[in-house]
């Protein structure tokens, strides 16, 4: 089975995944207890692979890695440090030239046309970071699916979760839960994605 393009991420009920520049995936506004993380967890490790922009892949490395041997912390988040750090990963980006943590790096003005050989060649959900990337592959038609953990908190502004995308959406729900704190999760399958060859 080829690889699906799933782009998880904690959103508002308005569809914001930041409110204020720099928040790094940490905005006060989210409400991540132990049981939702948990649930973070299992999905993480579920992946085969992670492709993520630079700005979301920076956020990641300068916290998980450590995180992952810091006995302050609970279990679980060293435990997803853990995942993070050892899951296969594409950083991509223009910029950086070197990456650690089991990562490799693609970029230039042919990287949608990379990744999409890297999903007709996987396996599996390949999890999607950041609202620039996602937005590429979704006007590539490459986005298979959206992962939303919504928050009960309506932001007014911020950072949409897809950069100037302006057309309909389709959208086909393919599981939802409920959580702790009122959070809900809905995933969904994204119509009009492009079959792999």
């Amino acid at each position: 089975m080829p690889g699906r393009f799933v782009y998880w991420m904690n959103v508002s009920v308005d569809l914001r995944i930041e409110h204020h520049p720099g928040e790094a995936g940490g905005g006060k506004w989210m409400r991540i207890g132990e049981p939702l993380h948990r649930v973070f967890n299992e999905r993480a490790r579920a992946m085969s692979l992670m492709v993520q922009g630079r700005t979301f892949y920076e956020t990641m490395e300068s916290f998980w890695p450590a995180a992952r041997h810091d006995e302050s912390l609970p279990g679980f988040l060293r435990e997803y440090g853990e995942i993070w750090t050892s899951t296969p990963k594409v950083l991509v980006s223009r910029t950086r030239d070197s990456a650690d943590h089991n990562t490799r790096i693609i970029g230039g003005a042919d990287a949608i046309e990379q990744l999409a050989e890297l999903r007709a060649e996987g396996d599996g959900d390949i999890g999607v970071g950041g609202a620039t990337l996602a937005t590429g592959l979704l006007r590539a038609g490459l986005l298979d699916e959206l992962l939303l953990f919504t928050h009960p908190v309506v932001l007014g502004t911020g950072r949409p979760l897809f950069d100037t995308y302006d057309e309909p959406l389709e959208l086909h729900l393919l599981e939802q839960a409920s959580f702790d704190e009122g959070v809900t999760m809905h995933r969904y399958a994204v119509w009009g994605a492009r079959a792999t060859a």
